[in-house]
């Protein structure tokens, strides 16, 4: 009987779970496991900078619900780093992988030697060292099974390259399922008082509101979300992954949860009811304390992760479970109550959302250079319902995404919590990847495109063609206007008005520089129809966002407040 290597193992786990892409960048300690994978049915998208690799595969994760792969060689592991740092922000269900040098020789001083596992450890929910190749399968569906446990999250393993080549028998490596069909069933823990209870303080509310996140978007609970929706006339506002999970064009779907960016959301501080489902009591909700959250108000939580109910403030009912499985139960009952109508709170909501369009809208004038309400204006009305849209960077994209709309699930992408600029490239990539037949448009600062704009390469090589509309205000833009609003000087903050479509060009993209609002309809026409990666340069002038005033104002209080 023949012997299998490590890294045949290795392939044979990631083929038997359905993995098609894996992103790496190549390197010695990993040299012999994707050699044996290219034999296999894989694609591999080899990227500039292994943190872009991190940041496809993450978000390959979260747009398909289908593990996401990532290949690093040592050096390249440290990398990798920051990008797991914002996968764990971002609950994306990925498995992280890297060489390293011969067992034998680590602790001696070994080639590119550094503590992976340790490194890894605070930026993945675990990290682990397999040493003899016989435990590969086991650890890696351990390892599978725990990024989707709970609220999902990277894992990682390192695999000296003296496990990856080593050969064992066949009739030593154990019979293991699919990480899938071993998963715990949270429905088991759920309380009939609990759905009563729930459903009762939402029926005796006159101001409801339900706020989806980022783990109310696994699987397709979104169906489930509308359909409670619908049912019980509460509004809705979605955040993170959750996005678009009900379109906000749905006339119980208020857009996105960010009080800065959304003037509905800013009303739920006269919610005297609210449902968190998927959603932590984190920062972004003002840790559901006054003023965001008033303190009358009943708090209730649909969470799959324990430890987030009742986190920061206490709550009426807390109910841990997947959301989808949770909701499933909790319609079931809802269909058998007799449900108020909230329409003088839906009113309410209305005109908020309505005034706040306005008011965005006016700053669309046609002046040099350019506002960054008139490029979004005048994107919006080239964009299809089908088109997926990613958001990277400060106030130029602050502005879009306070404007522009989402309509469908996993279409609508921002940089996870943890802020890390630079993403959004690798993000529209991975989006081309799960989605070849849709447009992809990035919406980037200049500043953040620096981070892995030679991504354009990988991109141009890899033949995804995305269309980024990059606002070139020469300026860390946000960080610039708080400087100047606090200190009355900027520090650090300026950049040169650089040719980025130039870049693109000499990578063999397309690239155009915009000037002036009538350039930019055919400049859009001509790079959305041209089947290349492309961008345009489009010069803005350093207008503040609504989250840079919304920071600016904060800080002011705190100020204040200490005097």
């Amino acid at each position: 009987m023949s012997k299998i290597t490590g890294s045949h193992l290795i392939a044979n786990v990631l083929s038997k779970e359905g993995v098609k892409n894996i992103f790496t960048l190549a390197g010695d300690h990993i040299l012999p496991v994707i050699d044996v994978m290219s034999d296999f049915d894989f694609r591999f998208f080899d990227t500039r900078h292994e943190q872009a690799a991190v940041h496809m595969a993450d978000v390959w994760a979260r747009a398909t619900d289908n593990p996401g792969i990532v290949m690093t060689t040592t050096p390249g592991f440290a990398n990798a780093i920051p990008g797991l740092a914002s996968a764990l922000h971002a609950e994306s269900p990925m498995l992280s992988i890297s060489g390293s040098a011969e067992t034998s020789e680590l602790g001696k001083g070994a080639m590119q030697e550094i503590d992976q596992v340790g490194m890894a450890a605070p930026v993945t929910k675990a990290s682990w060292i397999i040493d003899d190749a016989a435990k590969i399968p086991l650890m890696m569906n351990r390892a599978l099974k725990l990024a989707y446990s709970g609220r999902r999250g990277p894992v990682h393993l390192t695999i000296p390259v003296d496990v990856q080549e080593q050969k064992i028998q066949p009739d030593q490596i154990p019979e293991i399922e699919s990480f899938r069909g071993n998963m715990n069933n949270p429905q088991e823990s759920i309380s009939s008082k609990q759905i009563d209870q729930l459903l009762e303080i939402l029926i005796s509310a006159e101001r409801p509101l339900i706020i989806a996140g980022s783990a109310a978007s696994y699987g397709d609970v979104g169906r489930r979300i509308q359909e409670f929706v619908e049912m019980s006339g509460i509004p809705l506002l979605t955040e993170g992954d959750a996005r678009g999970i009900v379109s906000d064009d749905h006339p119980l779907c208020f857009g996105f949860f960010d009080t800065a960016l959304n003037g509905a959301s800013k009303l739920i501080s006269d919610a005297d009811v609210v449902l968190l489902l998927g959603r932590k009591q984190d920062f972004v909700i003002g840790y559901t304390a006054p003023p965001i959250v008033s303190k009358e108000a009943a708090l209730m939580q649909i969470d799959p992760q324990q430890s987030e109910i009742g986190r920061n403030r206490p709550v009426e009912v807390g109910i841990c479970g997947d959301v989808s499985s949770v909701l499933d139960i909790v319609i079931d009952s809802a269909k058998k109550r007799i449900w108020p109508t909230f329409k003088p709170w839906i009113k309410q909501l209305t005109i908020a959302r309505r005034n706040h369009f306005e008011v965005l809208e006016s700053f669309a004038k046609s002046e040099n250079p350019l506002h960054a309400m008139a490029v979004h204006n005048t994107v919006k009305s080239f964009l299809e319902p089908d088109d997926v849209l990613v958001f990277d960077g400060g106030d130029f994209c602050h502005f879009a995404r306070a404007y522009l709309p989402a309509v469908n699930p996993r279409s609508w992408w921002y940089l996870p919590p943890l802020g890390m600029l630079g993403s959004g490239l690798p993000t529209a990539l991975a989006l081309k990847i799960a989605h070849p037949e849709r447009r992809v448009i990035l919406f980037s600062g200049d500043g953040s495109f620096g981070f892995n704009g030679f991504e354009f390469d990988t991109a141009v090589r890899h033949n995804l063609p995305i269309v980024c509309v990059l606002g070139n205000d020469s300026a860390w833009g946000i960080d610039r206007q708080i400087q100047l609003q606090l200190y009355d000087r900027s520090v650090a903050t300026d950049l040169l008005p650089s040719k980025y479509d130039q870049l693109v060009r000499s990578l063999g993209g397309y690239g155009e520089h915009v000037e002036h609002i009538e350039e930019l309809p055919d400049a859009l026409e001509r790079a959305l129809k041209f089947n290349r990666p492309s961008l345009l340069n489009v010069s803005v002038q350093r207008a503040i966002s609504p989250r840079a005033q919304a920071a600016v104002d904060r800080w002011k209080s705190s100020w204040n407040s200490e005097e």
